[in-house]
């Protein structure tokens, strides 16, 4: 009786290495996949690209939510506001498919390792290789979710289990527990140089490369560099190690400034910037379906979207930070390229198409709130209208347009003239759409695994960590002076590198799922004070309990062995 492989595959008319564009499932005959490796490897392959796309949802919003770019208009109770919230359970359905479709993947492409052996030919052993970057990149991803951050006990501290392909024994399967985080890195570096031997074929942005291999090796050495205060110096400069093949390679650019900041809309393959995304098509979406999308959550774009979380206060003001962006029509300017990704609702009559001009600053009171006070101009006075009370603005920065007045309630706000903005709950709709757009107007998007300008600031970062404030400095401007013109930081030093270098990151990769993680692995406190319905003044440490999440209950009630749960307290 022939033995049957069970594997996630995915189905098509026909399998041309190019078209991942699939739906996943099915069965396959072992006999049939040896004697047609070809045909059936690649099919199989695609069934593991395809496992990311339902990964990489989950993936985006556990590590996008729990940071501090955005704000939300209100409670949920869809599953993805516990990650806003921190009040974190083991039942979230959110988590699970995190959870399963990872652990898909890693089957998947396991199978495809231990079936095929290396060495067949130039395009099989590029496959096999795929496959290992591919389990790598879940396995890192898990570990940064649910295993606490590297510098933090590693050898002790539990990462994930390792679980790589269909076992034989079924019915009496008794699976091991979950190893270190320690351990858990071994194996992704492992998996990582592994697939580095073995991939010598580039397809593209959307396909594992050598490229993707190197940039997520230099993200990896990143996590496992220690804190600025007590650095890893051998893994610190692992990660100027592989950022320098990425960066010296010449198989990546990074975009001028006015064609960054058109980042969103470029499809994978037509973006220089671009090293590994998860490639999405519109084929995949009907009807309402964009609404479901990352970019759904962020924004309404042609009628489609929840548009319910907005950019936040606190990520506002540091896009201004060296001058104001203006996003008026009338007055369009800005400063810093990032702003292009943050598009206000702005508010018109009617009737006359007009706009109403307000001055907005954020109220202090028993919670943070905006307010938009309409203006009065009478000659050079400008005055508004706050409750019952009247204000004259006098100037901050009258060429931005930035005022401040003397309220009523004891303190002093400084603010912005600007065009109200459309509210939801009480917040101005400063809509992001740096998930959105990609080819064409809707919620189209490709997450971004790894692009050029996180290298370069992998590079700073492991740079700083090695004393070598000159060669983080040098890196650190080729971003920021991307994005701000004549905006170079003029010196790095000890004191400052960790702000300045955690600043760039914040704004550069916002809205990348990367935020969260990067306040923790370098012993940092995640604040939120700004308005939104969030717990503003909650204040999260290195070394809370919820700075990882609970591995899904499910995923614990199905394992066939012990599978140890996360702290639930301090």
């Amino acid at each position: 009786m022939k033995k049957k492989i069970f594997i996630a595959l995915l189905t098509a008319a026909s399998f041309a290495s190019c078209d991942i564009d699939r739906a996943p499932y099915g069965s396959m005959d072992a006999d049939d996949i040896m004697n047609d490796p070809d045909t059936y490897m690649e099919s199989m392959i695609n069934g593991a690209y395809g496992q990311l796309k339902a990964w990489s949802d989950p993936m985006h919003r556990a590590g996008e939510y729990a940071g501090d770019n955005i704000a939300i208009r209100g409670t949920s109770t869809d599953a993805f506001f516990e990650f806003i919230s921190y009040n974190r359970t083991p039942n979230n359905g959110r988590l699970n498919q995190f959870w399963n479709a990872g652990y898909k993947a890693i089957a998947q492409t396991s199978n495809v390792i231990n079936m095929f052996e290396e060495g067949q030919s130039d395009e099989i052993d590029n496959r096999l290789g795929e496959c290992y970057y591919i389990r790598g990149l879940m396995y890192f991803y898990f570990v940064r979710a649910y295993g606490r951050p590297y510098y933090d006990n590693p050898q002790t501290n539990l990462g994930m289990p390792i679980v790589n392909g269909t076992p034989e024994d079924i019915p009496g399967l008794e699976l091991d527990d979950r190893v270190s985080v320690a351990e858990t890195y071994e194996h992704i570096i492992a998996d990582l140089e592994k697939a580095e031997e073995l991939l010598t074929i580039d397809n593209g942005p959307v396909y594992a490369s050598r490229g993707a291999v190197y940039a997520l090796l230099s993200r990896v050495y990143v996590y496992m560099s220690g804190t600025y205060e007590a650095p890893n110096t051998q893994y610190a400069q692992l990660a100027v190690d592989y950022a320098d093949k990425v960066i010296n390679s010449g198989d990546y650019s990074l975009l001028p400034r006015e064609r960054f900041m058109q980042y969103n809309t470029y499809t994978p393959e037509n973006n220089p910037e671009t090293i590994f995304a998860v490639k999405r098509i519109a084929s995949e979406f009907s009807g309402d379906d964009h609404f479901y999308g990352v970019g759904g959550m962020y924004a309404n774009i042609g009628g489609q979207g929840w548009g319910e979380m907005y950019a936040s206060a606190k990520y506002i003001d540091l896009l201004n930070e060296t001058g104001r962006n203006d996003w008026r029509e009338e007055k369009y300017n800005i400063v810093d390229a990032r702003a292009a990704f943050i598009a206000p609702t702005y508010s018109q009559d009617a009737n006359t198409g007009n706009y109403t001009e307000v001055f907005r600053f954020i109220r202090r009171g028993n919670t943070l709130t905006y307010a938009q006070a309409t203006v009065t101009r009478s000659g050079s006075t400008i005055t508004c209208r706050d409750g019952d009370n009247t204000y004259t603005l006098t100037p901050v920065n009258a060429e931005q347009e930035i005022y401040r007045i003397n309220h009523a309630d004891g303190n002093i706000y400084t603010g912005v003239l600007d065009n109200f903005i459309t509210v939801n709950n009480g917040l101005p709709q400063f809509f992001i759409t740096k998930a959105s757009r990609e080819g064409e107007e809707s919620h189209l998007h490709s997450p971004v695994i790894s692009r050029l300008g996180e290298v370069y600031l992998n590079r700073a970062e492991a740079y700083a960590k090695l004393g070598n404030y000159g060669a983080a400095l040098a890196d650190l401007n080729e971003i920021r002076t991307r994005s701000i013109v004549d905006g170079a930081y003029s010196s790095l030093n000890a004191s400052n590198a960790s702000s300045l270098i955690d600043k760039e990151r914040q704004l550069e990769l916002a809205f990348q799922a990367e935020r969260s993680y990067d306040v923790y692995r370098n012993g940092g406190t995640l604040t939120r004070h700004y308005p939104g319905a969030h717990n503003q003044t909650l204040e999260v440490g290195p070394r809370d309990f919820r700075v990882v999440y609970y591995i899904p209950q499910d995923a614990i009630n199905a394992y066939p062995g012990k599978l140890t749960q996360n702290p639930t307290s301090n």
